[in-house]
């Protein structure tokens, strides 16, 4: 079986709830994932809007995630450190935190990535997803992705 994660506010496919945008509480959504592959050691996500103007828009960056947990609750503080040790990097509205989808105009796809990591990471909270992506290279046991998509009214 994969890595799988979903989440109980939208369906991999369908529209986000303005809930989780910047047209509602702004709040980061619930996740939940199945099937974590042996030798995981943390778990890193990205959410990102490839359809933004001026290229991929970066929503959420959030590391170090314990192997044991299967989970995030929705609306997951904005601490550089959570409770449980997972890290926030910054996103591109320069906050380290959760940072919903708000386009312009039109349709916008969103991908909440899940990585499953053989290794905790050294990054300090505040890195950005390209130094999380370049820390997770050699890392990644398994990834999985839900998109969704959000259009404001």
């Amino acid at each position: 079986m994969a890595l799988t994660l979903t989440s109980s506010a939208y369906e991999k496919g369908g529209m986000i709830p303005s809930k989780y945008t910047c047209d509602g509480a702004n709040i980061s959504p619930p996740l939940h994932w199945t099937n974590t592959p042996e030798n995981t050691t943390s778990f890193a996500i990205i959410f990102d809007d490839p359809d933004a103007p001026a290229g991929t828009w970066v929503h959420w960056v959030l590391y170090n995630i314990p192997a044991e947990q299967h989970e995030l609750k929705e609306d997951i503080p904005a601490q550089k450190t959570l409770d449980n040790g997972a890290t926030h990097g910054i996103n591109d509205f320069k906050k380290l935190a959760y940072g919903g989808p708000c386009p312009p105009g039109g349709t916008h796809r969103y991908f909440m990535k899940l990585y499953a990591l053989n290794t905790q990471l050294d990054l300090k909270p505040g890195a950005t997803k390209k130094q999380l992506i370049d820390a997770m290279e050699g890392h990644i046991i398994e990834k999985d992705d839900l998109m969704a998509k959000y259009k404001r009214h």
